[in-house]
Parts: structure tokens; sequence; C-alpha cells
């Protein structure tokens, strides 16, 4: 016998993706704390902060041969059902990525392809584009050849090195007073991501990670430092889970105002492609 789960605002029967059947409502509870780990060690942990009362963060990652692959995006909260736009965008991008990849396509038209049908998905959300949800997209993969990444929105990739300087591999598409200037949508037209590949020298973590946390610590080498140690790197039990915890602990203990994702992937230094 399946058991149901009643609205918290009218009592009706909640829906798979935490809505009410019956009036709508999008329940507080629903993906409030999520953890999700990968093969290789790649962790992240989602959380809906102290002050939301639903997380409309989203996260996915997969894995497809050599290649690791990370989607993280952030339902822009003046759309309706902001927490479903995030969550089918980082669904089908991920599994996007590495049926591209799988395929043999270059990274960079992978990510670009992975982008657009994560767009067309969101937009087939919508009613109408004055009724359309939305959200932010950022996807990283990483293999032995390097780091790819692309972004859409305010969402950030970060490479975080065991050693040397971090850096930010992705740039806010923002306009004045840090308005949000590109999204997916049915309101925002055909996605443009902004790709970048890196082939890191020394061992590390690529961090895809929404503005709950960054607007915390914006620099990569505080963010860094903010990474717990409480297992070897190389322990089999999963070490990259306990530093996005720390992660996200660490912007629930400033006050958590906003809903917080930390997705960590481990990264090998690069070797030239044969």
């Amino acid at each position: 016998m399946t058991k149901t789960t009643d609205c918290a605002e009218c009592g009706g029967t909640v829906a798979p993706d935490g809505h009410c059947w019956d009036c709508g409502a999008p329940q507080p509870g629903f993906r409030a704390h999520v953890e999700i780990t990968a093969d290789g060690g790649a962790a992240g942990v989602s959380d809906r902060g102290r002050q939301r009362g639903v997380n409309a963060d989203a996260m996915a990652l997969a894995m497809s041969g050599r290649w690791t692959i990370g989607v993280v995006c952030d339902g822009v909260s003046m759309s309706p059902r902001a927490e479903r736009a995030a969550q089918v965008a980082a669904e089908v991008g991920a599994s996007a990525l590495a049926a591209r990849l799988r395929d043999g396509a270059l990274p960079e038209d992978a990510l670009t392809d992975a982008a657009h049908r994560a767009g067309r998905a969101v937009a087939a959300l919508a009613p109408s584009v004055d009724a359309a949800p939305a959200c932010t997209f950022v996807a990283g993969i990483v293999g032995p050849e390097g780091i790819w990444t692309a972004g859409i929105g305010d969402s950030r990739v970060y490479w975080l090195p065991d050693a040397g300087p971090g850096t930010a591999l992705t740039k806010d598409d923002t306009g004045e007073y840090e308005a949000l200037a590109a999204w997916l949508g049915a309101d925002a037209g055909e996605p443009v991501p902004r790709l970048r590949s890196y082939r890191p020298a020394v061992a590390g973590r690529l961090l895809l990670c929404t503005d709950g946390l960054w607007r915390h610590r914006p620099e990569p080498d505080g963010l860094r430092a903010a990474l717990a140690r409480r297992r070897p790197p190389s322990a089999e039990d999963a070490g990259l889970l306990e530093e996005a915890r720390s992660l996200v602990e660490l912007a629930l203990a400033a006050g958590g105002p906003d809903n917080i994702t930390a997705l960590l992937i481990p990264v090998a230094p690069s070797v030239p492609a044969s």
C-alpha cells in the first residue's frame, strides 16, 4: 500500500514534484536537505536554508566513461515553480551531457547542447511567457585531459587546487544592481552558455555552487579554507561529502538566508590527449 502525504496548506495529496495535486502549494519539507554521491568520490549537498520555505536549488551527478559530470541550478525566486525548473534543468542537463560525451562529442559541444536541452525542458514547463518557471545553470565535466565548464546566470564554478591559488571558472550574468541578466526559461530565449576549459597541473576539487553559498565566501581561497578535512582525500568513504557538508554548514552558520548547494568533483592533474 502506497502512503500519501498530506498538503500543509489544504490537506490534499502531495505530488512527486513536491506540490499539492489539489491546490498547487509547494511543500516546505520537500527536498529540504539532499545529499548525493557518485563513483570516484564526487558529492553534493543541497539545503533549504533557515529562511526559505522551499528548496529551489537542484543538483545532479553522472558518470560517462572517463568523465565525471556535475550540474547545479538555482530556481529564480520571482518565477512560478522555480524549484521545478531547477530540478528539471539539472536532470536534463546531466543526462544530455552523459549521452553526448558517451557518443564522443567534444566537451564544448556537449556542454552547449546540454544547456540548450535544459533550456527547452524548462521552457516547456511554462503555460505562457508571462508565467514562466526559470533557473540558473552551471555544469562542469572533469576528465583526464582537464576541466570544462558552462554557466548561465549567477551560480558559479570554482577551481580549488590542493596547492596554489584557486580561481572562479565562470562569470556571472548580471546587470545593474546585480540583477540577473541570463537564465533558462520560456521568457529567456535561446541559452548562450559561457564556456571555459582549464588543464590543472595539480590535484584539487571542482566546486559548483549557488549564490546561497558563494555570497558568504566569494573568493576561491576563502572557500578552500572552509573545506573540512575530516577524512583524508584517499579514504574510500565519501571525503568530499564531508567537505560539501562543511560548505553548507558555513552558509547556515551565517544565517542561511537563501537555499544553499555545494557540489564537489575530485580533479587529478591533467595529461595531454594522446
